[in-house]
């Protein structure tokens, strides 16, 4: 309520809705906390944020959508957080691998199981090795 009347563009703001959803997630409200990521996510669009905050918000808003058991919109998200990062970064990144272990974990769960395995063998296994 504090930051309620502050510009969308503050960092005050900003930080404290994420603050707010880590908050949920941590205690097991991750159901809760999607409706504040989500709503986050909007604000950094509209101000043109496109950087690191942007990319951990996406982050936790498909772990919170893979805990609230909402798998198929989870999948969407990983699968272009994954994309998108590799594209950027590369797939040795450690950002990458992470993204990747947790798109993995998602087919997994979703019965993908050769997608998974081609992700596992072809992608991650190499890239973790290589950055060992």
């Amino acid at each position: 309520k504090t930051y309620l009347g502050r510009p969308e563009t503050d960092a005050g703001r900003l930080m404290s809705m994420g603050t707010l959803a880590n908050a949920f997630c941590l205690n097991g409200r991750g159901e809760e906390a999607i409706p504040v990521l989500e709503a986050l996510l909007v604000l950094l669009r509209r101000i043109g944020c496109d950087g690191e905050y942007m990319l951990a918000t996406k982050c936790n808003l498909a772990n919170c959508l893979h805990d609230a058991g909402r798998l198929d919109e989870a999948l969407v998200l990983e699968r272009e957080l994954y994309a998108s990062h590799v594209a950027m970064c590369g797939v040795s990144d450690e950002r990458s691998i992470t993204i990747g272990s947790n798109l993995a974990n998602t087919l997994t769960h979703k019965g993908f199981w050769n997608e998974c395995i081609s992700l596992l063998r072809d992608q991650l296994l190499p890239a973790a090795r290589q950055s060992l």
